[in-house]
């Protein structure tokens, strides 16, 4: 019998919009992979080093947004550079 090597799963690539404003939309490419334990994998590569296992697909998405949102928010309290994105707020005078 012959046993037939595993392919290993091609990385996706998931668009998610998780800022609308004024019509215009910012968005982060999440990069996802599987594991050969199984698990999920996601990254956003505009953030370094904001990736984050889970135990599904969707786990791991969920959990690399709620991440990157936290690591957008720690960079503007501090005034550190962030990826562009794009018109999110507007100073009105």
């Amino acid at each position: 019998m012959k046993l037939a090597a595993k392919k290993k799963p091609r990385s996706r690539r998931k668009k998610v919009n998780p800022i609308l404003w004024n019509g215009k939309a910012s968005s982060l490419s999440i990069e996802l992979d599987r594991e050969i334990d199984g698990r999920w994998i996601a990254e956003i590569s505009a953030l370094p080093g904001v990736m984050a296992y889970g135990d599904t697909r969707a786990e791991a998405i969920n959990l690399v947004k709620a991440l990157a949102l936290r690591v957008i928010a720690d960079r503007l309290e501090h005034g550190e550079p962030m990826p562009d994105l794009g018109n999110v707020f507007s100073v009105v005078a």
